[in-house]
């Protein structure tokens, strides 16, 4: 059985903004929300990477234009320093300029500035729990931009790459088809733990870091094929 939202332990966060008065308001609206307890508020990427490191947060919420250290190269540092703090873009931009290096530099999670405090809510948990909080109109973004890379023949059956074995085969095709742990879970009829271990075993048979990666990992060796149409 799932933990209720009751009994769920709520997210500990430090929102990153240098926008005094949209940093104010985030931390007031996480505040009168269930889920998730902020725990410190920084002015910009420096100030953020130096906060997790004193409160080692759950979850960083990053916006990405910031002076002094912007949100990218604040992602960076804290997904190499501090892995067990996870981030999460909450910005203005969705263009690709801020998606995908914001995506390659560890975040896990990216929402528009726009998304009300209960989709905020769910992208932290989502990355905690080791999906993606990815808005709907960021994963249709990443999966145009993937549908735009040149196809690559798709391995004959039972071919894996970099040593995976078939159940972990199946998950990375799942992962990259958008599927959830726990879609993938009643999907192939395992336990959602059975699924994190598959996938904690392939990212480090293949190096990866995150789901992001995963998804253009499974394209790259033509697990997944690019939508038509």
């Amino acid at each position: 059985m799932t933990e209720t939202e009751g009994e769920r332990k709520p997210a500990r966060v430090v929102v990153a903004d240098d926008q005094t008065v949209v940093r104010e308001g985030i931390v007031m609206l996480l505040g009168l929300l269930p889920g998730v307890e902020v725990v410190g508020a920084a002015g910009d990427g420096e100030e953020a990477v130096r906060l997790v490191g004193e409160l080692a947060p759950d979850v960083v919420l990053m916006d990405l234009r910031m002076p002094r250290c912007d949100g990218v190269e604040a992602t960076r540092r804290i997904r190499a320093r501090y892995p067990g703090t996870q981030v999460v873009v909450l910005t203005t931009y969705a263009d690709d300029d801020s998606l995908f290096p914001a995506l390659r530099a560890g975040a896990r999670g990216y929402l528009t500035k726009d998304a009300g405090g209960d989709e905020i809510v769910r992208a932290v948990h989502s990355v905690l729990s080791g999906d993606a909080g990815l808005s709907p109109s960021v994963q249709r973004r990443l999966l145009e931009r993937l549908s735009q890379a040149e196809p690559v023949p798709v391995p004959a059956a039972g071919e894996a790459p970099d040593g995976l074995t078939t159940r972990e085969t199946e998950v990375l095709v799942l992962i990259g088809e958008g599927l959830t742990n726990q879609e993938i879970a009643r999907r192939l009829h395992v336990s959602t733990a059975t699924v994190k271990t598959h996938i904690n075993n392939l990212f480090a048979k293949t190096g990866l870091k995150d789901r992001a990666q995963a998804v253009r990992y499974a394209y790259s060796k033509g697990l997944v094929r690019p939508p038509t149409g």
